[in-house]
């Protein structure tokens, strides 16, 4: 019987780690659609169409603002839904908005 090779090992372990980390990171970013009726969609006033927003209950939203180009959003900017930072295994509409909404840098 040989003796296991350090090479292997090593091997073995990133292996290990890859099989572990890949569901968890595909968690993030997909999942259920997060509803407008969600308890922390109401209380961030989430709404899955900018447009619908209420603008006296919201008067610093804009129309241009939108899950899709907010610092928060897991997705690209062309991406019909995207996992948000702050509803954690749910996704959100890119055309969406909330009123933590942060412009996206860059």
């Amino acid at each position: 019987m040989s003796t296991p090779s350090r090479r292997l090992f090593v091997l073995q372990i990133v292996a290990v780690g890859a099989a572990i980390a890949s569901p968890q990171a595909r968690a993030q970013g997909a999942g259920p659609k997060v509803s407008e009726s969600d308890p922390q969609a109401v209380a961030l006033g989430y709404k899955d169409d900018t447009t619908k927003v209420d603008d006296k209950k919201y008067p610093k939203h804009t129309a241009d603002q939108k899950c899709s180009n907010c610092q928060l959003f897991q997705g690209k900017p062309t991406d019909a839904l995207g996992g948000c930072a702050l509803f954690a295994g749910k996704q959100v509409a890119g055309p969406g908005w909330c009123s933590a909404w942060n412009k996206k840098t860059g």
